[in-house]
């Protein structure tokens, strides 16, 4: 007789340890020989890597000999911080306390290093990712103009996510994409990533072609990307409940 967790789509199992149930993802790798676990900061969960000719029963066998490890690792993830009033979420790199005036009017301000927010508490969450992605918009389109007419290419369209894998991406068509959560790192990493995916509209490739005009487009590249692998991950404990596109 199947239990419960063997029900579950064989993407993802579920494990119990100590009272706690988690959620892990399952990948399957044509060239993995072995199994292995990773805790995923941006996303807060589990993968497990598995051969491409692994079980289920195997996968879970892994998963729940090393159920310790995946809730210690769990438990150090940075905690989520919501958009609400009285937390503080970084600007353009600036922290910036997030603060409700529901008498006033308007929607979303700035005053000093403060968020202001006006209208019910119930909005102030959906307003404040609302205004964060605009402002990312802004100053994403105005990097990518920049830089692409630096090349003399027009990428076809620009596009915010909230991905978790990558902070960027160029298709073969020129769509450039990138993640909102750019507006929360300082000027610099928005500007590097912004330069980053107009080079890829030149090369489609990380040749050593592309990262000399990368570094022509944005000389700060190795800075930026030193900023993104310490604190990239972060950007994605703000807005947690709130922050969908």
């Amino acid at each position: 007789m199947l239990s419960l967790f063997d029900r579950r789509p064989a993407s993802e199992i579920e494990i119990a340890h100590a009272g706690e149930i988690y959620r892990v993802a399952l990948r399957r790798v044509a060239t993995s020989r072995r199994y292995t676990l990773r805790v995923r900061a941006a996303s807060r969960d589990v993968l497990l890597t598995m051969p491409a000719r692994g079980t289920l029963k195997a996968a879970r066998d892994f998963a729940e000999r090393h159920a310790a490890w995946i809730g210690v690792r769990l438990a150090r993830l940075p905690k989520p911080i919501a958009f609400a009033p009285g937390e503080t979420v970084p600007l353009r790199g600036v922290e910036h306390r997030i603060v409700h005036r529901p008498n006033m009017r308007g929607v979303v301000w700035l005053e000093a290093e403060a968020i202001c927010v006006a209208g019910e508490a119930a909005h102030v969450a959906r307003r404040v990712a609302d205004y964060l992605k605009r402002e990312a918009r802004r100053d994403l389109e105005a990097a990518v103009a920049r830089h692409a007419a630096a090349l003399s290419v027009k990428p076809r369209r620009i596009a915010l996510r909230d991905t978790t894998s990558r902070w960027g991406s160029c298709s073969s068509s020129a769509a450039l994409n990138f993640s909102w959560r750019l507006i929360l790192a300082p000027p610099y990493v928005l500007d590097y990533l912004a330069a980053h995916e107009v080079a890829h509209i030149v090369h489609m490739n990380h040749s050593p072609l592309f990262w000399t005009l990368t570094r022509r487009l944005f000389p700060e590249t190795d800075r930026a990307e030193v900023w993104l692998k310490a604190n990239g991950s972060g950007l994605h404990r703000f807005g947690a409940a709130s922050a969908a596109p």
